[in-house]
């Protein structure tokens, strides 16, 4: 054969540069996403630590309400949808007492079990069935109805399994997450999901940031488990988003940070020692942050300052912001309730503001959150028709339930107009306009000739147990 002859290497030439050029080509990328896990050996690991819970209620002791605060003025159209999913059995004819279902897991091998409160609450009976079916009495070490957390315990000969806490922390969105619990009282259900938000705001929830996912959840699940891809319990399932009260896609936890925080207080002394300052708050929106000289909406808005509170003795006023709380950055209202909460009680604490436009520090002692509930109750009549409103001065009765005896008017009417378009409504008691106080009906008309065409200004209102800012802007002068 000659090997110069072009019929013999060529062909074999057209082979090899192929290779060599397929060796040149980089790697592939690395996959984004990545197949399903396997949860079989983490169910497996964690379904003993997993437990249904029983109560007995008498239905005369048991909750009217469905536990979920009201916002103020009720004006949130998703708060209905919003359900703790403890599963009530029907009661029968002739029963004078009613049982329901939840979930919970054990957290030490001596029987402490971790729940939520609406499952513990006012319970007059408790049974622990164990993942193996034994059934046990339980009793209530202590209920925290501000976080939806409770401790209940039972006593066992043996060495119980018990769950590893993880990081709430770390949760990440996109993340993997398994719940076990108890839905319809189907034991050990192991559903999977991914982390969907966290830090999440709920109206049913002040003190607690919960974790978002999409892993189905249904009554009978509350109290249950929410686990990491390392079999870490990282939260407990609490709530879901449900006009039907089934599953709907949208589930909510309580991180595990914060509940076992909660827990080693309810085992310690039974309750939950919280900070507090003595002030009602409020969002700032878009209206409001204008009409309050800040740059964007951010800061927490005080709308009421207590009497005879830290927040009173250290001189807060309404219609400060409050920007940073012991250093750190307050850029939402709600941030600030859980900041204070966790605040040992004694301590003073540096918190800088915005009053008037003006930067300011204030340094209050925080002292120990008491329950406290308020109520105010209802004439001549005065109107403004460029703000499409009437108004009447308070009676007596009203004043003794404000606790003052110079301040606010009662909103009796309103027509289409500034007033209604910033959400007042009537009932309300107007407090103060554009930062001054409103003393009567009379004045509160006065002043109302002075506010500003095209401008936004801030008016506290009274709206039955809250008070509120509310953003009225004048319409801008015809020319």
């Amino acid at each position: 054969m000659n090997v110069n002859d072009s019929r013999y290497w060529l062909p074999l030439l057209a082979l090899l540069i192929p290779l060599c050029w397929a060796e040149a080509v980089p790697a592939a990328r690395p996959e984004i996403a990545r197949p399903l896990p396997d949860f079989r050996k983490l169910v497996k690991q964690n379904e003993a630590a997993v437990v249904n819970i029983s109560s007995t209620q008498t239905p005369s002791r048991r909750s009217r309400s469905s536990g979920l605060p009201e916002l103020p003025g009720s004006e949130n159209p998703y708060l209905e949808f919003f359900k703790r999913f403890f599963q009530e059995r029907p009661e029968l004819p002739g029963d004078r007492q009613a049982n329901s279902l939840g979930s919970g897991f054990i957290i030490s091998a001596d029987g402490y079990i971790l729940t939520n409160a609406h499952v513990a609450q006012d319970a007059e009976k408790i049974i622990v069935r164990l993942s193996d079916q034994r059934e046990r009495p339980a009793k209530v070490i202590g209920v925290d109805e501000l976080t939806d957390v409770a401790v209940i315990k039972i006593d066992e000969g043996e060495n119980l399994t018990a769950v590893k806490i993880g990081d709430s922390d770390a949760l990440e969105v996109g993340e993997w997450v398994v719940a076990i619990g108890s839905p319809f009282g189907l034991e050990l259900t192991a559903t999977q999901g991914i982390v969907s938000a966290v830090g999440r705001n709920l109206p049913s929830g002040t003190y607690v940031p919960f974790i978002q996912s999409d892993v189905a959840v249904n009554p009978g699940s509350s109290g249950g488990p929410l686990f990491n891809l390392r079999g870490e319990v990282v939260g407990i399932n609490s709530q879901i988003y449900s006009s039907t009260g089934g599953y709907m896609g949208l589930s909510f936890a309580i991180p595990i940070k914060l509940a076992m925080q909660v827990a080693e207080q309810l085992k310690l002394t039974g309750e939950v020692t919280r900070g507090w300052l003595g002030i009602l708050l409020q969002a700032v929106n878009n209206d409001l942050a204008e009409a309050f000289k800040l740059d964007r909406p951010r800061g927490a808005l005080v709308a009421l300052v207590l009497p005879d509170s830290p927040a009173a003795s250290a001189g807060f006023k309404p219609g400060d912001v409050i920007l940073r709380y012991s250093g750190e950055p307050v850029e939402d209202s709600s941030q600030l309730p859980r900041m204070i909460g966790v605040t040992p009680v004694g301590k003073t604490v540096a918190m800088s503001i915005l009053r008037n436009g003006e930067p300011l520090e204030i340094k209050a002692t925080i002292a120990r959150l008491e329950t406290t509930e308020e109520r105010v109750m209802t004439m001549d009549e005065y109107s403004d028709p460029r703000l499409g409103i009437v108004v009447a001065d308070l009676s007596n009765e009203q004043r003794r339930g404000l606790g003052t005896d110079d301040q606010g008017v009662l909103v009796t009417g309103l027509d289409e107009g500034p007033a209604a378009n910033a959400g007042l409504y009537p009932d309300d008691i107007i407090l103060q306009l554009d930062l001054a106080p409103v003393k009567n009906a009379s004045q509160f008309i006065e002043m109302a000739k002075e506010l500003p065409n095209g401008k936004a200004v801030p008016v506290l209102v009274r709206r039955e147990n809250e008070s509120l800012y509310l953003a009225v802007r004048m319409p801008p002068e015809r020319e």
